[in-house]
């Protein structure tokens, strides 16, 4: 794509170290906004910096369930580019199939504090930057699953449920002070999370992703990285400055 669609804006994308993060990371840095790359991997965030052009990219080691960790990300940020414009919630994690007698405690929780729990903390810190602009765009990254509900992903469904009321919610208070509010929901996606969703060995794993995930999308494949990319950069844009409180499917047609 080419043109300018982000040029002068400074946006943070949580989970940027790899899959769609990455990929988002990636166009908004072309596309001439500088970017945050908040993810718990520093490394592999610092890695994808190297790719990007000098300059026009940050990586942050983030905790995007703890408090302190959002807070200091989202001031390191405003110290580096000055203001934050974009705020894109791509991080998350999956759940293997699990019936709801054998989810434990522990990982309700973790499904909960990283899938939705992060975007509660992130916007809380982005929005008064935004507000103090009156401009902003925040895109969260839930899933097809939030309104598709499958069977053994009980918390993983819950999760991004949530994210998605969270975001209506957001999208209708923040509305007067001019920050929009949207949804991506993917599909099934071709990003190293999608084997986690699966029980078993390397082989079964691949042969879970045919069997189970591919022959679900009527268009016949799975949803590319770059596919989400293009999708938050829309949303990011002013493309989009009369859209809020959309949730768009990405999915190759799963959710219908």
């Amino acid at each position: 794509m080419n043109g300018q669609l982000l040029q002068g804006k400074t946006a943070i994308v949580t989970g940027a170290a790899s899959g769609m993060g990455k990929a988002i990371a990636k166009l908004f840095a072309e596309q001439g906004a500088n970017v945050v790359l908040a993810d718990l991997n520093k490394e592999a965030a610092s890695a994808v910096v190297q790719e990007l052009p000098s300059g026009k990219a940050h990586a942050v080691q983030t905790d995007v369930a703890n408090d302190e960790s959002v807070a200091a990300m989202v001031a390191e940020t405003v110290s580096v580019y000055g203001s934050v414009d974009v705020l894109v919630n791509c991080a998350g994690v999956p759940q293997a199939f699990t019936p709801i007698e054998e989810l434990s405690l522990a990982q309700w929780d973790k499904i909960m504090n990283v899938n939705t729990k992060s975007i509660y903390l992130t916007t809380k810190y982005a929005v008064p930057h935004m507000k103090a602009a009156k401009r902003g765009s925040i895109v969260n990254i839930a899933s097809i699953a939030g309104i598709r509900a499958r069977p053994g992903l009980n918390a993983y469904c819950a999760s991004k449920g949530a994210a998605i009321m969270l975001s209506k919610a957001l999208a209708i208070e923040l509305a007067p002070e001019k920050i929009r509010v949207n949804v991506i929901n993917p599909g099934p996606a071709e990003t190293p999370m999608l084997g986690k969703f699966i029980n078993g060995d390397e082989e079964a794993v691949e042969a879970g992703k045919k069997d189970i995930f591919i022959s679900s999308v009527p268009l016949g494949t799975l949803i590319q990285p770059e596919d989400i990319a293009q999708a938050a950069l829309y949303l990011a844009s002013d493309l989009s400055k009369i859209v809020t409180g959309e949730v768009l499917n990405v999915d190759g047609g799963r959710g219908i």
